[in-house]
């Protein structure tokens, strides 16, 4: 059964893809229509798949000693994520009706989206590293097309290419870690790279942690490669809240929390796990402090999440990982998807054009609160839960500064976050906007990931005792949700990490307000803007790259002649090394 669910889940989205492709733009209610239908049916089918979850191998399909088993394996880290995909993704469609009526190109902007969706829960149910790496690669691929969705706009086809020059980093990383570990283990299957890491050449194992480490930064926008995520924002923005917000940027996340327990005992793998995850909390919560771009503040944001939940996996704490990424996925989700209800609705992402919107728009303040309440991590919502579970996690194992560094982090979140509310929803208003309503179809997304806001972290025991049980190389505890509630209430540091809050609460309230409107100092507006120095390097990294590419344009002539002559003449290298191997 759970094989024939699994199918379900990867071929459900990408036989709708193809449906909505094939319906033609001339007939938009039939593609929304589809893209719905297909989408929820993904999603229910993931639901499905929670009690077959187990550590057991669904699929096993021989494909030859060149590529390994074909498998899939449902346990609790990949079904945890399937369902984050799919559910999500099936929101961001229906928001999608509202959102994209009208706009051409609907064909295109579904097909990406579901073909997306398939890819995304393929990626994490794959045991195999090869197929890893080509669902991992789709997921790419269709990130790009949709950050250029609108490919008139100079902005958005910059931003297309930037993503995916600097993510390919990730999956050359990737890919090259997947090849040394078949050249020692003959094999893809992760079990395998898990079971029998110890038994590899220590060097080997050295290089292939490092090179999943590449990976998961470039995929989930860590430092040093953070400079791609914000400028992904000029693709529609049920894009960034599902792409760039709550699934493949999570792809990293949960590489390196399916690998933790291969890399754990590599010399400084950890610690490199974790100052990736400090550093990138820190400077994107900085920047974040002066930008009045309501989606780049938003994707600073998650940089700095994903940031918290690297962390956490560098402090041996997996399960507050993935606890935090669930949280963070719904209510980021949230935000995004209010975000762009109100860009929709006033034609600006300006947050200094903006204010008073509240008062128009009751609806869309009253669900974007509920997420920046989250985010800042107040109590009952989803985000207190899980931050201060990974605070915990940090203050029992890893260095009092870095716990310190992270309780600052959690700070300037809570001041950037009554900044961005304040501009957007309160305060006097500062331009003669035009203002309508949300859409129903944007109110009930809204609704439901508003109520998951205060509700998912009561999933915390459930969750637990899933990973625990079919994760048996991580040797995890499972814990009830009580027993994490009275943890972390009568845990002292909770309170030092609230009474911060509180602070900067008051610091907005008393001073920040003031500020808020005026132009930052200029040293810190140009720290801001060159991402701490990495926008100048990225950026030329990604020009050279495109540029390279320009002088190769030439040997795509659009002779068919010559393209097929290519194309039989590199299969057939491919084959002669085959041979020569002895494959």
């Amino acid at each position: 059964m759970a094989l024939i669910l699994i199918a379900l889940i990867i071929g459900l989205p990408w036989l709708g893809a193809l449906t909505v492709l094939a319906a033609g733009n001339k007939n938009p209610k039939w593609q929304h229509g589809l893209a719905v239908g297909f989408s929820l049916a993904s999603g229910l089918m993931a639901l499905f798949l929670i009690p077959f979850t187990s550590s057991r191998v669904a699929l096993d399909l021989w494909l030859g000693p060149s590529f390994g088993s074909l498998s899939f394996v449902p346990d609790g880290l990949a079904v945890s994520l399937t369902i984050i995909a799919t559910v999500i993704g099936s929101l961001a469609v229906i928001f999608s009706v509202d959102y994209m009526r009208g706009e051409a190109q609907l064909g295109r902007y579904y097909f990406l989206v579901l073909f997306f969706i398939g890819a995304m829960a393929g990626l994490v149910l794959s045991g195999n590293l090869l197929f890893t790496f080509f669902f991992w690669e789709i997921t790419a691929l269709c990130s790009y097309g949709l950050i250029s969705f609108y490919n008139d706009d100079p902005k958005a086809v910059a931003g297309g290419i930037k993503a995916l020059i600097i993510t390919q980093v990730g999956g050359v990383g990737l890919l090259v870690g997947s090849l040394l570990a078949y050249a020692n283990l003959g094999s893809f299957q992760i079990s395998d790279l898990l079971s029998k890491a110890n038994t590899m050449p220590a060097d080997v194992l050295s290089i292939i942690a490092f090179c999943f480490l590449i990976a998961a930064s470039a995929k989930s926008a860590q430092f040093p490669f953070h400079t791609w995520l914000p400028d992904a924002m000029e693709a529609p923005t049920p894009i960034s809240a599902l792409i760039h917000a709550a699934t493949m940027v999570n792809a990293g996340i949960y590489l390196l929390a399916r690998f933790f327990p291969a890399f754990e005992s590599v010399p400084g793998w950890m610690e490199m796990v974790m100052l990736a995850g400090i550093v990138s909390a820190l400077i994107t919560a900085f920047m974040a402090l002066t930008a009045t771009d309501l989606k780049r503040t938003l994707a600073y944001s998650t940089v700095s999440q994903l940031g918290y939940m690297v962390y956490a996996i560098g402090a041996g704490g997996v399960l507050a990982s993935q606890f935090h990424l669930l949280s963070h996925a719904v209510f980021k989700a949230l935000l995004f998807l209010s975000a762009g209800a109100v860009i929709h609705s006033v034609g600006t992402r300006d947050m200094t054009r903006m204010g008073a919107l509240g008062r128009k728009l009751p609806y869309v303040r009253n669900v974007f609160v509920i997420g920046a309440l989250a985010l800042i991590g107040l109590p009952v919502f989803n985000g207190f839960w899980s931050k201060e579970l990974i605070l915990e996690v940090g203050l029992e194992h890893s260095p009092r500064w870095a716990y310190g560094l992270m309780l600052l982090g959690a700070a300037l979140t809570a001041f950037y976050t009554f900044r961005m509310t304040w501009l957007v929803f309160y305060g006097s208003s500062r331009a003669d906007l035009h203002v309508h309503p949300a859409g129903l179809w944007m109110k009930i997304a809204l609704g439901v990931l508003a109520i998951g806001t205060f509700t998912t972290w009561l999933l915390f025991g459930g969750l637990s005792g899933t990973l625990a049980q079919s994760l048996p190389t991580h040797h995890l505890e499972a814990e009830s949700t009580i027993h994490m509630v009275e943890m972390i209430l009568l845990a002292p540091a909770t309170w030092l990490a609230l009474s911060l809050i509180a602070v900067s609460l008051a610091l907005f309230w008393f001073v920040g307000r003031g500020f808020a409107l005026k132009e930052s100092p200029i040293w810190l507006r140009e720290l801001s803007e060159s991402s701490f120095g990495f926008e100048p390097v990225n950026t030329f990294i990604s020009r050279g790259i495109s540029g390279l590419a320009e002088q190769l344009r030439f040997t795509q002539n659009g002779q068919m002649n010559w393209n097929i002559l290519g194309i039989v003449g590199a299969l057939l290298f491919v084959l002669a090394v085959l041979l020569w191997s002895g494959v």
